[in-house]
């Protein structure tokens, strides 16, 4: 299904309970790409008037039901490198906080890292999945997740209309870890601690945060952390509504090699099974008890869903049958 509907006029009017929830102007050309369309991708049709408004309808429970509510989401992969979708990104964040929904936006930056890292004559390497993190590697990392990455999503909400403040873990005392010594990748760290009072100021007075996942351990070195991770605690320590991990695959598939045979919900017991059955596998695994930890912690829910797919943020939120793979307790 494809997402398109215009709600300027929406997004620029519908206030809430919190302080401030967007900026009074939000940029029309971005806006009218926004919301979203229950029609297929290959209907092609202009949509009515009645349409849109039937849309909104259709919409509103969810709206109702998560207004107030916290939503942390995790974004990376191929989402950040189209520009395209990035853009899709950036509104439906900004569109759910225009309508009282508090957004909190973690990120990764792996192929920037890389890009950089060439750059400057270092190769990137790799471990079980995980960044050899040394400390050369530590200054670029820090430098672009931190910086430049961090710093251009903030930018990139304030053109929507929305306005971000970017953090590291480092911010507030937000994330603190220790380093993993039981693998041998250097700066590289697990969350030990989440402190979300600064999250907290933010969302009440209507801002976006944009956390880069850097922590720092007890002695002050600053640490890599896994960003499904890192949101998953986020999620965690903000008591959130609901977690949404934003992937390169359409979410948990019974044969990996057919999209028809895309899982829509499972709980706790049944992702166990899977994981023992075989079918999820691989890069999955952590991804899965990443949703497991937090939703032992109290989140509602936790979503896998295909970030190469426009606006899949709004369309698994905000619809019924959703595009991703919903997991609960």
């Amino acid at each position: 299904m494809a997402l398109s509907m215009r709600v300027s006029s929406m997004t620029s009017k519908v206030g809430v309970k919190n302080k401030v929830v967007c900026a009074p102007k939000m940029n029309k050309s971005i806006a009218s790409r926004s919301i979203f369309s229950l029609k297929a991708t290959s209907d092609k049709k202009e949509l009515t008037n009645l349409d849109r408004v039937t849309i909104l309808s259709e919409a509103l429970p969810y709206l109702q039901k998560f207004r107030g509510k916290t939503i942390v989401i995790k974004y990376g992969g191929a989402a950040m490198k189209d520009p395209t979708l990035k853009a899709g990104v950036i509104t439906d964040l900004v569109l759910l906080n225009c309508v009282g929904i508090r957004t909190v936006l973690v990120h990764g930056g792996g192929p920037e890292i890389n890009s950089w890292l060439s750059k400057v004559g270092i190769k990137p390497n790799f471990k079980n999945g995980l960044r050899v993190t040394d400390s050369a590697t530590m200054d670029i990392v820090e430098m672009v997740l931190g910086g430049r990455v961090n710093k251009s999503l903030v930018s990139l909400i304030q053109q929507a209309g929305g306005r971000g403040v970017g953090l590291t873990g480092k911010d507030g005392q937000l994330l603190k870890a220790r380093q993993m010594t039981e693998l041998d990748i250097g700066h590289v760290g697990e969350v030990t601690k989440v402190d979300p009072t600064i999250l907290n100021v933010m969302v009440n007075d209507g801002y976006i945060p944009v956390v880069a996942t850097i922590a720092s351990d007890p002695a002050g070195q600053a640490l890599n952390i896994n960003a499904d991770t890192a949101a998953g605690e986020i999620a965690a320590a903000l008591k959130a509504k609901k977690l949404v991990l934003m992937t390169d695959v359409p979410g948990v598939l019974r044969d990996k090699n057919d999209i028809k045979t895309k899982i829509h919900s499972l709980d706790i017991r049944g992702c166990r099974e899977l994981i023992k059955d075989g079918i999820i596998a691989g890069g999955m695994i952590p991804k899965i008890e990443c949703c497991i930890r937090c939703l032992a912690q109290g989140v509602d829910a936790a979503h896998i869903v295909d970030g190469r797919a426009k606006h899949s943020i709004l369309m698994e939120l905000l619809t019924d049958e959703g595009v991703g793979t919903m997991i609960t307790g």
